[in-house]
């Protein structure tokens, strides 16, 4: 079951359950669409696949099974991280 973290990886926005804004990775590491867009390049820092928006869990499930409360914090480190983004970002997720 998806963890649907409380914010941006990178940012540290806020990412309610109901965020039309949360993309995940396969490993569920989330941030913002603009942190995607804008930094990432849709190149996860942390494992170097593509974003998806996150599915929303309906409020009746969201009180059976509630959100993480946890935050998770990794601003990304540009310049450790451009070498992987360069290689990747101009290849789609499902060919890399």
């Amino acid at each position: 079951m998806l963890s649907l973290r409380p914010n941006c990886e990178n940012c540290n926005k806020s990412l309610a359950p109901n965020s039309t804004e949360a993309m995940i990775c396969s490993y569920e590491c989330t941030f913002c669409s603009a942190c995607v867009n804008e930094v990432l390049h849709n190149v996860c820092p942390n494992c170097g696949g593509g974003f998806e928006k996150r599915p929303i869990r309906p409020k009746s499930e969201l009180r059976k099974h509630p959100s993480s409360i946890e935050p998770v914090l990794k601003p990304v480190d540009q310049v450790a991280f451009r070498p992987l983004m360069e290689k990747n970002k101009n290849i789609l997720p499902e060919e890399r």
